[in-house]
């Protein structure tokens, strides 16, 4: 099994009952999501915005316009941080105070770079491409290139990382388990819909194996 390492920066103090450092479980929690909630600070103000991104071993990749604020800022502190979370349940507690939430959550570290070579940016934004959608790739047209020059795409090396995740059910303390009050768990997914097809489509194109392929695996 392999773990990153516990650093000041990345070791969880709360819960450590509920802390993972392994690698496999982290990737996990990433190919689960498709946004991440990236740090940065900008003229002094912290600021923290979702970013859809992929995931290529320990590279994580986000792309936006050239003069985009976060990406620029990231690159000049060549340094960044990432949140993923799956909210998967409410935990309906008999008091207040042990309501909680089941989850899984992965907080990256790491070096952030620009991809400026033509091939590695192209095999980037594929890997940004079918982490939202396998298949999705090779189902669309190619990239002009002035839409790739006005493309800015940033690689993060993931250097380090941690996750908490919590999946049991209602903690109570012992004395209110003979109260009269209910307690349990709302399980919490996201699911996909049947795909709508664009309203000025051409009436003979159908909906590709690849997007069907997609709504079956996550209704």
């Amino acid at each position: 099994m392999q773990e990153y390492q516990k650093t000041k920066l990345n070791r969880i103090k709360r819960g450590q009952n509920r802390a993972t450092y392994d690698v496999e479980k982290i990737n996990g929690i990433l190919d689960a999501g498709f946004i991440g909630y990236v740090s940065y600070n900008f003229q002094g103000k912290a600021i923290a915005i979702p970013m859809a991104y992929g995931r290529d071993g320990n590279k994580i990749i986000l792309h936006g316009s050239n003069a985009n604020r976060m990406l620029t800022t990231l690159l000049e502190a060549k340094e960044m941080s990432m949140t993923v979370m799956h909210l998967d349940a409410l935990v309906l507690a008999r008091s207040g105070f042990h309501h909680s939430v089941n989850y899984r959550s992965a907080t990256l570290f790491g070096s952030v770079q620009k991809i400026e070579d033509p091939t590695k940016k192209d095999a980037a934004l594929k890997c940004f491409m079918e982490h939202m959608m396998k298949g999705r790739w090779d189902g669309i047209r190619p990239m002009h290139q002035k839409e790739l020059d006005r493309t800015l795409v940033v690689e993060m090396t993931i250097e380090t990382a941690s996750a908490k995740i919590r999946d049991v059910g209602v903690q109570d303390e012992p004395e209110d388990y003979d109260l009269d009050v209910w307690a349990g768990i709302v399980p919490i997914k996201q699911v996909a819909e049947y795909p709508i097809s664009d309203p000025v489509l051409k009436e003979s194109i159908e909906i590709p194996s690849h997007v069907l392929d997609y709504y079956h695996q996550n209704k």
